[in-house]
């Protein structure tokens, strides 16, 4: 074996391209200030398109995501790309209508906003709903879902001789260390540069999966390369192709009448109103910039199938690593992508994907992080608990609460292991507050007249129905469909149309005086001027895409 093959290489590869984007980050902010809250808290309202993009992308994909995606494309089809390409459609929105709102009025949090139009109430009632979620839920379960894909693929328990759960407890102290200090001692503007240099990679080396392993598809099924994988997944089973899933398919599968409504409802909450993912692009330069990076990422989202779900359709046909995913049993369909990883990626560039998959992970935690501090110290340290106080004084508590926060998650973490369904739980109870916390904005931008009681109304209404949902789990059985349970997402569409009737009648019925944005002069207000032609291609590449993963396509 050639040192360029050998763990040594691996190692030194890793470490590079780890540091490198360490020490490129530092220099980038060395001339910032972090004492200042619009400094810290927003990168000094100066961040470019080409960053807020690469960030954006980076914030929403962890390692959980990497494989659990990939997974659902090998237990399902193509359908799964609806996360994706449709992603685009809800950045569009973003770029459009949500963030001329938010950069116009200065906004630094979504409660900030919440408390501007409804009141302090409402404000500090979502502001404490969401920091516990973000530090007690998403980042233990994030330290320890990267930390055990890091695992499946590189098997570090083999390399140390340990147990699985020392090398997990391992992985999580060096992650949320690692990601610690970019959060809390280098603020959003640390985070979203190493986030843009991690995308990068990420693009190179996701992409680098699908076209290996569809090569050594062709080579294995007969003996020839990448065009002879394709064709061979076409004519064996074109079905795994098709991303048009039935009405009435079960989880994973994503039913086609949710690509338009419970799964696009649901994203204008998580690209357009969650505080991690929306406070790169409040730290927008200007208006031309924050939508650059709005529609810059919604392109780079229809790429994304190529890596988040492809490589797992590609894992259902390829023959050499069929026992091992059966070897896993019942964590099959985790097991696909880290395999398929294992029998494709060359060892000499082993290092550096483990490094662009390392500053996923970290990504995901340091967003979470630095979006918990931030919202912790201005929407509730500040407003309720000790007002009137320097902005230095505010950094502070910020780095204090980002480092307990860390330390908790990382004592926390390991033991994820013997939680069993935790995540399936954090997901269920992000939607408790998806919608309440949409329509509660929505409220800024187009419901401008309901009463300052909808977001508590909306709210209660909406767990109550959530909740009842959850607990019934009701099947397609009751419309004449299959027994499989119902998607939680009609359940979304279905309390969207509900949700917006109300605060149609409200706003209509029992309006008051009509609310006006107030305008902080901040930033340029200046649109891109490209936008509506860039936004017109993008669409057309969706839509394109769709047909050629469809049953007029090559899923025929």
């Amino acid at each position: 074996m050639s040192f360029f093959s050998s763990t040594p290489w691996i190692i030194i590869t890793f470490l590079f391209f780890t540091i490198m984007v360490a020490v490129v980050a530092a220099l980038k902010t060395k001339d910032e200030n972090l004492e200042s809250a619009e400094g810290y808290f927003l990168a000094g309202r100066g961040l470019p398109g080409i960053v807020i993009a690469g960030s954006l992308l980076l914030t929403n994909l962890s390692a959980e995501q990497l494989v659990g995606t990939n997974g659902q494309g090998w237990a399902s089809n193509m359908s799964p790309i609806g996360w994706e390409v449709g992603s685009l459609f809800t950045l569009f929105a973003l770029a459009y209508w949500f963030l001329p709102t938010y950069l116009k009025m200065g906004t630094t949090t979504m409660p900030q906003l919440m408390e501007q139009r409804f009141g302090r109430n409402t404000r500090t009632m979502f502001s404490l709903i969401v920091v516990v979620m973000y530090s007690i839920l998403n980042l233990p379960v994030i330290l320890y879902s990267g930390a055990v894909v890091f695992e499946n693929i590189f098997n570090v328990s083999g390399m140390l001789g340990s147990s699985k759960f020392a090398a997990v407890a391992i992985l999580c102290v060096i992650i949320g260390i690692i990601g610690g200090c970019y959060a809390i001692f280098g603020g959003l503007k640390a985070v979203a540069v190493s986030d843009t240099i991690n995308g990068i990679g990420l693009i190179i080396g996701g992409l680098m999966i699908p076209f290996l392993a569809l090569s050594l598809l062709g080579q294995e099924t007969s003996g020839g390369g990448m065009l002879a994988g394709i064709q061979y997944m076409i004519d064996t089973e074109p079905a795994k192709l098709n991303a048009w899933a039935e009405w009435d398919a079960g989880e994973p599968a994503l039913p086609w009448p949710l690509i338009f409504t419970g799964m696009f409802f649901n994203n204008l909450y998580w690209w357009c109103c969650n505080q991690s993912f929306v406070q790169r692009s409040l730290a927008a330069k200007s208006l031309k910039e924050g939508q650059k990076g709005a529609i810059f990422c919604g392109f780079l989202k229809t790429l994304g199938f190529f890596y988040l779900v492809l490589p797992g359709v590609i894992a259902h046909f390829l023959p050499s690593i069929q026992d091992k995913i059966a070897a896993a049993g019942d964590s099959a369909i985790d097991f696909a992508y880290p395999a398929l990883v294992s029998a494709v990626v060359p060892k000499p560039v082993m290092g550096f994907f483990a490094a662009v998959l390392f500053g996923a992970i970290l990504s995901s935690f340091n967003s979470v992080l630095n979006s918990a501090s931030t919202m912790f110290t201005l929407d509730l340290f500040k407003p309720v608990i000790c007002p009137g106080r320097t902005d230095a004084f505010y950094v502070k508590v910020a780095k204090i609460y980002g480092t307990i926060a860390g330390i908790i998650a990382i004592i926390i973490s390991p033991f994820v292991m013997y939680a069993n369904g935790i995540t399936t739980f954090l997901n269920s109870m992000s939607q408790f507050v998806s919608l309440p916390i949409l329509f509660t904005v929505l409220g800024a931008i187009v419901f401008r007249r309901v009463p300052r009681y909808t977001p508590f109304l909306i709210t209660i209404f909406h767990v109550i129905c959530y909740g009842a949902f959850m607990l019934i789990q009701p099947t397609y059985e009751i419309v004449g469909g299959s027994s499989e349970p119902i998607h939680y997402l009609y359940a979304m569409a279905v309390l969207f149309v509900i949700e917006l009737l109300i605060m149609l009648y409200l706003n209509h019925f029992k309006g008051v005086e009509e609310w006006e944005a107030p305008n902080a002069g901040v930033v340029d207000m200046t649109p891109w001027k490209y936008r509506h032609v860039v936004c017109i291609i993008g669409a057309i590449i969706a839509i394109g895409i769709y047909i050629l993963f469809s049953p007029i396509g090559i899923a025929a």
